[in-house]
C-alpha cells in the first residue's frame, strides 16, 4: 500500500503564473490552463532558552483547469490559502543541457481563506458574504428565509461533531421533587 497526499495551509508569495497549454491539436482553441503558485509555509517555536525560531519552507503548487481559472481571478500575493494534492517529481533538461528536477505539488483542492479584499465578488457570485470563501463552490442555492447570517464556508474536513444536549424541561414553582439534570447522567440501571 503506498499514499501520496499533501495538505498545507499557507500564504502566497506571488501573484500566480499562469499558462495555457494546447491539448487537442486538430482543435487548438481548447487549451487547458495551468497555474503555479509559490506557498509559504511557515513554522513558528520557542527553543529550550524560550527564544522564538521561524522556519519557512516554500512549495511549488500546480493547479489545473478550473482550479487554475480560481487561482487566476482570487488567488494574489498575500493571500491565505488551502491546498490539497499530491507531490510529483519532474525531470527536465536546462538551456546548458543538465539534467534538472523540480519536486511540486499538484493540488487537486484549492480553498481560499480569510477575507476577501473589498470590492471582490466571491467565486459563485455570493453576494454580501463576508466570511472565508470556497475556490470550488457548489451549485448556489437560493437564500433560506430566516435573517440568520451566513457562516464562513469549512476550511478542512474535521471530526464530527457531536449533538447538542435537550435542555431541561421547565420546573414547575410548586414541584416538590428533584430538579431534572441539565445532562443525563450515567448511572443506568441495565
Amino acid at each position: 500500500m503506498s499514499l501520496n497526499k499533501v495538505m498545507l495551509i499557507g500564504n502566497v508569495g506571488a501573484d500566480p503564473e499562469v499558462r495555457y497549454l494546447e491539448s487537442n491539436p486538430q482543435n487548438p482553441t481548447a487549451a487547458v490552463k495551468v497555474a503555479t503558485i509559490r506557498l509559504a509555509t511557515t513554522e513558528r517555536y520557542r527553543d529550550r532558552n524560550g527564544e522564538p525560531h521561524e522556519n519557512t519552507e516554500w512549495h511549488s503548487v500546480v493547479v489545473w483547469r478550473n482550479n487554475a481559472d480560481v487561482a487566476e481571478k482570487f488567488v494574489h500575493k498575500g493571500s491565505q490559502i488551502y491546498i490539497e494534492g499530491k507531490l510529483r517529481t519532474r525531470q527536465w533538461t536546462d538551456q546548458t543541457g543538465a539534467k534538472r528536477y523540480t519536486t511540486e505539488v499538484v493540488a487537486d483542492v484549492l480553498q481560499l481563506l480569510g477575507k476577501r479584499p473589498e470590492g471582490e465578488a466571491a467565486p459563485g457570485g455570493q453576494p454580501g458574504y463576508q466570511g472565508g470563501y470556497a475556490a470550488a463552490p457548489a451549485a448556489a442555492a437560493p437564500a433560506p428565509a430566516s435573517s440568520a447570517p451566513v457562516g464562513p464556508a469549512p476550511v478542512a474536513p474535521s471530526a464530527p461533531v457531536a449533538p447538542a444536549a435537550p435542555a431541561p424541561a421547565p420546573v414547575s414553582p410548586d414541584y416538590n421533587g428533584p430538579v431534572p439534570a441539565a445532562e443525563p447522567s450515567d448511572d443506568l440501571p441495565f
